[in-house]
């Protein structure tokens, strides 16, 4: 089963939350051809003073 892992900043809606996982494994399982049902998504919400772009934290 293929597994999917997205990492973001916190603040996404329950519901915004549903709409992406729904839509990523849309679009995984047209373009690779499997099944939705065989794909799983994981979103892990990562505090902003955890990420770093360009070497200076967001948080």
């Amino acid at each position: 089963m293929p597994l999917i892992q997205i990492s973001q900043t916190p603040g996404l809606t329950s519901e915004k939350k549903a709409e992406v996982i729904a839509a990523v494994t849309r679009a995984y399982a047209e373009a690779a051809g499997k099944s939705e049902s065989s794909v799983w998504v994981t979103l892990t919400e990562v505090p902003r003073e955890n990420w770093g772009v360009g070497g200076t934290p967001l948080g």
